[in-house]
C-alpha cells in the first residue's frame, strides 16, 4: 500500500514538474536523465555493453550472457521488483523472429530502500549486471533485435519506463 502511495506521489510530482518546466519553456524531462524523441541527446540510463556476436548450436537452446550497465547515481527495478506498482526489467524478442528467446534468467536484485520509506525494501540493479538468455536459432546468420525494458530511478524520483535495443549477430551452426 505504501509503495502505491509513494509511486502515486512520485508520478504526480513528475507531472507537475513537467507542466511547470513546459510553461517555463524548458523540456519537461530536464534533469531526469530521460531521452524522449525530440528532446536532445542524453546518455541512456541503461546501456547494452556486449556481446555483438555469438555462435550457438543450430536448433538447440544455447546460453548467452548479455551485459548491461546502469548509469552512475541511478538504479533500475529488478525483474522481480519487490514493490507494488513498480515496473520490472524484462527482455523480449519479437514473436516470429529468426532467433527465439527460450528463457531469460536475471540476477538477484540488491535490496534498496527509499529514504522516505526505509522499511519498504525494493529489488534493484545498479552498476553492471548480466542477463543469461537461452537463445535458439536455425542454422545460419541471424540478427537478434531484442529489447530491454526497465524503469530507472534515483533517490528522489522514478523516470518513465524506457526500452533499449539489444542487437546481437547470432551465428547458428
Amino acid at each position: 500500500m505504501l509503495s502505491r502511495t509513494i509511486a502515486g506521489l512520485l508520478g504526480a510530482g513528475l507531472v507537475v514538474a513537467g507542466l511547470c518546466a513546459t510553461a517555463a519553456g524548458q523540456s519537461p524531462f530536464a534533469g531526469l536523465g530521460v531521452t524522449p524523441a525530440g528532446h536532445g541527446a542524453k546518455k541512456a540510463s541503461v546501456e547494452f555493453l556486449f556481446p555483438e556476436q555469438v555462435t550457438v548450436a543450430a536448433g538447440k537452446p544455447t546460453a548467452v550472457e548479455l551485459h548491461f550497465r546502469v548509469a552512475p547515481g541511478l538504479h533500475i527495478n529488478s525483474h522481480s521488483t519487490g514493490g507494488d506498482g513498480m515496473i520490472p526489467t524484462t527482455l523480449t524478442v519479437p514473436d516470429g523472429a529468426a532467433v527465439r528467446l527460450v528463457k531469460a534468467s536475471f540476477p538477484a536484485g540488491a535490496e534498496f530502500a527509499l529514504p522516505a520509506a526505509p522499511a519498504e525494501k525494493l529489488s534493484v540493479y545498479t552498476g553492471e549486471f548480466v542477463v543469461r538468455a537461452e537463445l535458439e536459432a536455425a542454422a545460419g546468420d541471424h540478427l537478434m533485435e531484442a529489447t530491454l525494458r526497465y524503469q530507472a530511478c534515483d533517490n528522489a524520483a522514478c523516470m518513465p519506463p524506457r526500452t533499449i535495443p539489444v542487437v546481437v549477430d547470432v551465428v547458428a551452426r
